[in-house]
C-alpha cells in the first residue's frame, strides 16, 4: 500500500506525488485538517472553506479512481508527523508521496515527517509540482538566489527553451480496496461560515478550473496586456484561487498558454508573453522565500528599512480595512476584497502602496489583513507584493516612487465604472470628480462618502523623508 499526502494540490490530472504513488501500486490519499497551524498563518475563512469545497469535488473524483480519501485532525504542524505515521501503520503503507511546499514551516514539517517515518521503515518520496524548477535550479553566475526579477525570468526562459517540463502521467483506476473514504467537514470550528455570494463567485472543482483556463485563453488571453490593468473588466484569468490551493498546476497554465501562442514564449501573442511573465512572478517569489527564508519569519527582505519609524495608527489602519479612507479607488478596491476574497491585482499594488507610504504604516500589517480575506492567500506571492510596494522587498520599487492614488484611478478606471460598483454613493457623481477625494460638502446633499484621512502631497513627503533617514546599507 502507497499513501498520498495531499496539500496545496486538490487536484487529479498533473499531480505529481499522487501519479507516482499509484505507479507504484495500491494507493490512498490523506488530507490534513489543522485548523491552529491554518489561524497561526492567518489564513482567511473563505480560504478555509474553498478547500473544504474542493476536497469534496475531490473526493468524488479519487472514488472514481478507486482511491480512497482519509482526513485526520490535527491542530498544528507539529502533530502531523505522528499522524502520517498512525495512517501508515493502520494500513501497512510502505511509502509516503508528497509534493514540495517553500514556507519554513511547511519545510520544517516535512523534514520532521520523513524522519519519523523512515526510523519506522516507511519510504518517504517528495516531488517538484508547485513549481516550474526546484528552488536552487536557478542560479546567478555566482550562485546565488536572483534578487532581480528580470535576470530570473531569462534564465527562467533559457531553460524553458531547452525543454518544457512534462505533465505528471495520467492516474489510472485501481482495483477496489477495502477502505473507505472520510467524510469532510461542512465546517471547520473557529472559522467563520462564507457567505453565498462568494461561494458562487468561486465555484470549486478542477473541471471548473480547466473551464477558466480554456475561456480565458480563448477569449481573453491575447488583449491580456490592455485589459489586465483595468479593474472594471473581466481582463485576467482570475485563477489564483485555483493555483494556491493546487486545483490547477502551473505547468498546466504553460502548456495551455503556448498552446494558444502555436508554442512561441517571446513571439506571437504579447498577451501570451505577458501572462507567461506573472506565471514566472508567482515562480520568483517562491525561490526567494527559500532562498531568503528571513522573509517568512515577517521580516523585510532589505533588512535596513526595519528601522523605518513607521506609524502606529490603529484608526487609520481600520478606515484603510473597510474602506473609509475617502479616497474612491482606494475604498473600492478594499470593499471587493471583503465581499469577493478576492482583488485585482493592480489595485493590490495602490492600496499597499497607499498604506505603507502615504500612511506609513507598517506593510505586515496590509500583509496580514490581506491573508485573512483573501480566497487566494498565498505568503510567497502575498508577500512578495507587499515588500515590492512598501520598498522593503527584493526587486522592489523605488522609495521614491509613489503610486498617486487619484492619477491611478484616472489612468485604470477612467469612467469610474468600477468606483461605482463598490461605491454605490457615488454612482451620481460625474467622470472627473469621481476619482478624487471629495469632502461631505462638495457632495449632493445626503450623501454619506467619507473624508479624505490623509493629504497625499504631505503624505508623500513624511515618506520620503522616512525613507532617506534610514541607515546606509
Amino acid at each position: 500500500m502507497h499513501l498520498t499526502w495531499l496539500r496545496s494540490d486538490l487536484r487529479i490530472d498533473d499531480n505529481t506525488a499522487l501519479s507516482a504513488a499509484t505507479e507504484r501500486g495500491p494507493t490512498v490519499a490523506l488530507w490534513l485538517v489543522s485548523p491552529g497551524q491554518w489561524r497561526a498563518h492567518d489564513d482567511a475563512d473563505c480560504k478555509v472553506d474553498f478547500w473544504l469545497r474542493n476536497l469534496r469535488d475531490l473526493r468524488q473524483a479519487l472514488e472514481k479512481l478507486n482511491i480512497p480519501l482519509l482526513i485526520r485532525k490535527i491542530d498544528t504542524w507539529d502533530q502531523a508527523p505522528q499522524a502520517v505515521l498512525d495512517v501508515c501503520q493502520q494500513h501497512q503503507v510502505q511509502s509516503v508521496h508528497w509534493n514540495e511546499e517553500y514556507g519554513i514551516n511547511e519545510q520544517r514539517r516535512d523534514a520532521a515527517t520523513r524522519k519519523l517515518l523512515e526510523k519506522a521503515s516507511v519510504q518517504a518520496h517528495s516531488y517538484l509540482d508547485q513549481l516550474l524548477f526546484r528552488p536552487g535550479t536557478i542560479l546567478t553566475r555566482s550562485g546565488d538566489y536572483f534578487q532581480v526579477f528580470s535576470q530570473f525570468k531569462k534564465t527562467c526562459l533559457e531553460h524553458l527553451h531547452l525543454s518544457l517540463p512534462a505533465l505528471a502521467r495520467r492516474v489510472k483506476r485501481q482495483a477496489a480496496l477495502k477502505i473507505h473514504s472520510d467524510p469532510i467537514p461542512q465546517h471547520i470550528d473557529g472559522f467563520e461560515k462564507t457567505p453565498r455570494a462568494l461561494r458562487e463567485h468561486w465555484p470549486a472543482g478542477e473541471a471548473h478550473a480547466q473551464q477558466r483556463l480554456s475561456q480565458f485563453l480563448d477569449e481573453t488571453i491575447d488583449d491580456y496586456l490592455k485589459t489586465r490593468d483595468l479593474p472594471a473588466m473581466p481582463g485576467t484569468s482570475q485563477l489564483s484561487p485555483y493555483l494556491a490551493a493546487g486545483v490547477i498546476s502551473p505547468r498546466q497554465c504553460l502548456h495551455g498558454a503556448l498552446a494558444a501562442n502555436k508554442g512561441e514564449f517571446d513571439s506571437g501573442s504579447t498577451g501570451v508573453q505577458t501572462w507567461v511573465n506573472e506565471l514566472l512572478w508567482r515562480e520568483f517569489y517562491k525561490h526567494i522565500l527559500t532562498g531568503y527564508p528571513q522573509v517568512s519569519r515577517h521580516r523585510a527582505f532589505r533588512s535596513h528599512t526595519e528601522a523605518l519609524p513607521w506609524r502606529d495608527a490603529p484608526g487609520d489602519l481600520e478606515a484603510w480595512e473597510q474602506g473609509r479612507t475617502g479616497f474612491p479607488i482606494i475604498d473600492a478596491a478594499m470593499r471587493q476584497l471583503l465581499h469577493t476574497g478576492w482583488m485585482h491585482n493592480r489595485l493590490r499594488m495602490i492600496v499597499a502602496m497607499f498604506l505603507s507610504k502615504n500612511l506609513l504604516i507598517d506593510w505586515r500589517k496590509g500583509e496580514r489583513h490581506f491573508m485573512r480575506h483573501l480566497i487566494d492567500g498565498d505568503l510567497a506571492a502575498n508577500n512578495g507584493g507587499w515588500q515590492w510596494s512598501a520598498s522593503t522587498g527584493t526587486d522592489s520599487v523605488p522609495y521614491f516612487r509613489i503610486f498617486n492614488p487619484v492619477s491611478q484611478s484616472q489612468r485604470f478606471d477612467p469612467q469610474g465604472r468600477f468606483i461605482r460598483h463598490w461605491l454605490p454613493e457615488l454612482r451620481d457623481i460625474d467622470e472627473k470628480t469621481i476619482h478624487g477625494p471629495m469632502k461631505s460638502t462638495d457632495l449632493f446633499a445626503g450623501n454619506s462618502y467619507h473624508n479624505p484621512i490623509v493629504d497625499l502631497g504631505s503624505s508623500r513627503q513624511r515618506a520620503l523623508e522616512a525613507f532617506k533617514g534610514l541607515p546606509r546599507r
